[in-house]
């Protein structure tokens, strides 16, 4: 009888054993799979690329190339600007945010008829050709979606203006020949600003309204408005821009809900010019350590 109960005591024993360890298995398995579910749970940073389409779109950059002329970038050289070492500290993508960004601060790298540095697109409707441009009568439309990233103060207190788009005109090869110029250049009809955290717009009226067509060629023929500011403050926040272009008319539209018209003499006898657009950063001022970044999340053009 003790024999028996002896057996039946050790069978149990080796069967508490048995259960604890599978039990303990189990739970070894569990644990692994828990492991693996919370690591199936982290996710990667989702990776936003800008909406835009450089095809129609040459870059000028605030360095010098080995002419001692700013660097340019156009199709298809424009495509690869992320990877371009020399472009990569003034035009490169933040993967975060969805957005090109425009780098921009006084350095030497000037343009002609002017003092200020700039990473800024110039349209080309004709890829990789600035000799084919659109008029009023044409019509055009630029959108773009937008924000400042960042800006340094100037002694006053405030935030350095940046011109973040722009209608320049240019002169035909006849009008150039015909006023005896050297170069292509007419003045820009707009300059939209990043102004301290507003939009200020500024455009071009004509001195005298009686000047001929050949007289309203010459850049002097036209001076500036008086400026107008959009209500909103935008400061460092994504805003939308439009600008739509017909006849005689130029409308400027900020978030789908701000208008400003421009309808009148000046805009009709601008119809004389061709033009293009520009987009990005347009650095306006020459202070010393100064710069700012222009983010562009969407751009596009059409006619």
């Amino acid at each position: 009888m003790r024999y028996i109960r002896k057996e039946i005591l050790i069978a149990l024993l080796i069967a508490f054993i048995s259960v604890n360890a599978t039990c303990q298995e189990k739970a070894s398995n569990n644990s692994d799979i828990k492991t693996e579910k919370k690591k199936k749970k982290k996710k990667k940073k989702k990776v936003r690329l800008p909406d835009i389409d450089l095809s129609h779109w040459k870059v000028t950059l605030p360095v010098l190339n080995e002419k001692g002329k700013p660097y340019e970038l156009e199709p298809p050289e424009i495509f690869d600007f992320a990877s371009n070492e020399i472009a990569k500290p003034y035009m490169y993508i933040d993967s975060t945010k969805g957005a090109i960004v425009f780098h921009a601060m006084p350095t030497a790298s000037k343009t002609r008829n002017t003092k200020y540095t700039r990473s800024e697109l110039r349209e080309q409707m004709v890829s990789g050709d600035n000799n084919k441009n659109w008029t009023f009568k044409d019509g055009a439309y630029m959108k773009g979606k937008l924000s400042m990233e960042a800006s340094t103060k100037g002694s006053n207190g405030k935030y350095h203006r940046t011109i973040i788009m722009q209608i320049h005109g240019r002169l035909t090869n006849e009008q150039r020949d015909l006023i005896g110029e050297d170069d292509n250049n007419a003045p820009p009809i707009l300059k939209i600003y990043w102004d301290n955290g507003k939009v200020r717009v500024k455009t071009k009226v004509l001195k005298n309204l009686s000047a001929t067509n050949e007289e309203i060629l010459h850049e002097d023929a036209w001076g500036d408005d008086e400026g107008f500011n959009f209500e909103q403050e935008v400061g460092f926040r994504k805003f939308t821009l439009e600008v739509k272009i017909s006849e005689g008319k130029m409308v400027i539209v900020l978030n789908g809900n701000e208008y400003k018209v421009y309808e009148n003499i000046h805009m009709r006898r601008w119809g004389v010019f061709e033009n293009y657009f520009k987009a990005g950063n347009y650095f306006q001022t020459r202070d010393e350590g100064a710069y700012s970044k222009v983010n562009y999340y969407e751009l596009e053009v059409s006619h």
